[in-house]
């Protein structure tokens, strides 16, 4: 009978070791410091890099955007001087046939 208490005894005492709180966590190294540090710049310069990047695609659909823009002004002007060219051709046509029948 002894025996089982000087057990339980011990079991207590060793549950009551382990049953204590953990010590805090040591503070962060400097190295793990500037690791962070470093891990937060490289990020902060990856995204300026891809903003500038998007802002330099944005800019350069604009200017593809405007010249299509342009091309298309172009192109209307061009027909419609066309078309009146046409016409006047037409025109000085139907005259040249009016003054060749009378």
């Amino acid at each position: 009978m002894t025996k089982v208490i000087a057990t339980l005894i011990a079991g207590l005492f060793a549950s009551a070791a382990f049953a204590q709180t953990p010590a805090p966590a040591a503070a962060p190294s400097k190295a793990e410091v500037k690791t962070a540090k470093a891990e937060a710049k490289e990020t902060k310069e990856v995204a300026k890099a891809e903003a500038k990047e998007t802002k330099a695609i944005a800019s350069a659909n604009a200017d593809v955007a405007s010249a299509k823009a342009d091309a298309d002004v172009k192109k209307t002007k061009a027909h419609h001087k066309a078309a009146k060219t046409k016409a006047k051709a037409h025109a000085d046509e139907a005259k040249a046939v009016e003054a060749a029948g009378k």
